[in-house]
């Protein structure tokens, strides 16, 4: 952090004596103090007027390195706004997508006014530890409404394990509450042998889920996924989207009770 920190004010510092010499050079017509130099010999000049420009500059950021911050500060707040702003544009066109993919499991009340989808891979350790927090709100919420967006990103395993998930929420939509704690919160690494042991425990007919795992809009949707992540900057799980925010990481109950609320009044 340190070291981007450094990397960003130094490029801040080159901007601004880039931006100032670039005044001089364009401008050799302006004399001196006290002078009246004339415009064809300004021009000459320009190599000392970069001297006196970058000592000055320098002087002044080592007498108040505390700027150098500040400017970091203010390009981070502008980056976070239009990140902001590009998020609002594609949940608005993705809006079905996002919130409402036939892919998705729902738990909590599936009529609910706000609507909360997680981005989660089963095997990540975060989204384990997450389970809780989307078991505590939907049962204090009974108008919230949890959507579970498959996203496996950690490798063949998860990416096996939720082909099984999905054939399984296509074929048992009204169980896969249960699948999905009970992949996401057991213990060990969750694989398609493990996905599958899950599902037949819940009644589904091996055979049968076989045959629907090899269902090519399985696929597709998860690909509709990779893409929705992208243009979200989407890079790990646990993510959110709730209303028209994205959260990142597993941020706890409390900052998403918070994000859920602001969706509330925004309705």
């Amino acid at each position: 952090m340190k070291k981007a920190l450094l990397l960003g004010t130094t490029g801040v510092a080159v901007a601004l004596a880039m931006l100032a010499f670039g005044f001089v050079a364009g401008n050799p017509q302006i004399a001196r103090a006290g002078t009246a130099q004339p415009v064809e010999t300004a021009a000459a000049d320009t190599k000392i007027d970069r001297t006196e420009v970058e000592g000055i500059i320098r002087d002044y950021l080592l007498k108040n390195p505390e700027v150098l911050l500040e400017v970091q500060d203010a390009l981070e707040a502008k980056q976070k706004e239009e990140q902001r702003i590009a998020h609002m544009g594609v949940i608005k066109n993705a809006k079905d997508q996002i919130f409402n993919s036939a892919f998705d499991g729902v738990v909590g009340n599936p009529n609910g006014k706000v609507t909360i989808v997680e981005f989660y891979d089963y095997n990540c350790g975060f989204c384990k530890r997450a389970i809780d927090d989307m078991r505590a709100l939907t049962k204090s919420d009974p108008d919230l409404r949890f959507v579970l967006k498959e996203f496996p990103i950690l490798g063949p395993d998860s990416q096996k394990a939720s082909v099984v998930s999905m054939a399984f929420h296509l074929m048992k939509p009204e169980k896969y509450g249960e699948f999905h704690n009970a992949l996401l919160g057991g213990q060990g690494r969750a694989t398609e042998a493990a996905a599958i042991k899950v599902a037949l425990s819940l009644g589904a007919d091996e055979a049968a889920l076989r045959e629907k795992m090899k269902d090519p809009t399985i696929n597709e949707a998860l690909a509709k996924t990779y893409d929705l992540a992208n243009k979200l900057a989407i890079t790990g799980t646990p993510s959110y989207v709730v209303g028209n925010e994205v959260v990142f990481g597993a941020l706890g109950q409390e900052v998403l009770t918070e994000k859920i609320e602001a969706a509330k009044a925004a309705l």
